[in-house]
């Protein structure tokens, strides 16, 4: 390598495009030749070191084809793991799933569930449910104080009893411990898997309307029909692996 980086001290030509940061295969091999070409007869390049360089090529050239292999390997994975997806996933058409949402659509169904998990019990603990603009249309006060899940269920109805009108909704929780701070809790939606989508960035599911990716996909709750079970589980499997 002592004489290629002599060769690359005195200004060689730049074998490679402009503002390229790492040299490849080519660019080695060039470097070389240039150097056989360029070498001193008087004191032609020691044959142990040219056969060093010859070495140090071959490796380079074995690992950029490992590289190549790599990268194909992965695409395999990928286009595999798509696979998959675009199977378990349209089973589960017509089943309710938990996500990682704080969005209630109203579109004219009865009602809407969602839920809140305290990590430990609070003292108090108070759900509102928000509209498009921000205006808080309903208030629960009664709700679960204890550590746990909680599940909760609304009926399109504002404070004053009356039906709100449709649209996007969200809820918002606020807790406090026993020493008077706020809590941080996690909130979810449950809704039923509407379609499946196969778009350019994976697999989604629309749940209520919305669409959803599978990272936000937390659980999906078991249905009444055994056949349907067994996908269920299967996919919920597959989700934690």
């Amino acid at each position: 390598m002592e004489g290629i980086t002599s060769l690359l001290n005195q200004n060689t030509p730049n074998f490679g495009p402009q503002g390229k940061s790492a040299l490849g295969k080519d660019d080695f091999l060039k470097l070389m030749m240039e150097q056989l070409k360029n070498q001193d007869p008087l004191e032609p390049l020691d044959s142990s070191k040219y056969t060093a360089q010859l070495a140090q090529f071959s490796s380079l050239e074995q690992l950029s084809n490992m590289n190549d292999t790599l990268n194909q390997s992965i695409d395999a994975n990928y286009l595999l793991t798509q696979a998959v997806n675009n199977t378990l996933t349209a089973a589960l058409i017509g089943k309710d799933a938990k996500v990682n949402s704080n969005s209630i659509d109203f579109n004219g169904q009865s009602k809407a569930q969602f839920g809140y998990t305290l990590p430990t019990s609070a003292t108090t603990v108070t759900v509102k449910i928000l509209d498009a603009s921000g205006k808080v249309v309903k208030t629960f006060d009664n709700v679960p104080k204890t550590a746990g899940e909680h599940k909760l269920s609304w009926d399109f109805t504002d404070n004053d009893g009356e039906k709100v009108a449709t649209g996007q909704y969200t809820f918002s929780v606020e807790a406090t411990g026993a020493n008077g701070e706020p809590m941080v809790i996690d909130t979810y939606s449950i809704g039923m898997i509407e379609a499946v989508r196969f778009t350019e960035n994976g697999t989604a599911l629309v749940v209520n309307g919305a669409e959803y990716s599978l990272s936000d996909i937390f659980e999906i709750l078991q249905s009444s029909n055994s056949s349907s079970k067994t996908a269920t589980k299967d996919f919920e499997s597959w989700l934690k692996s």
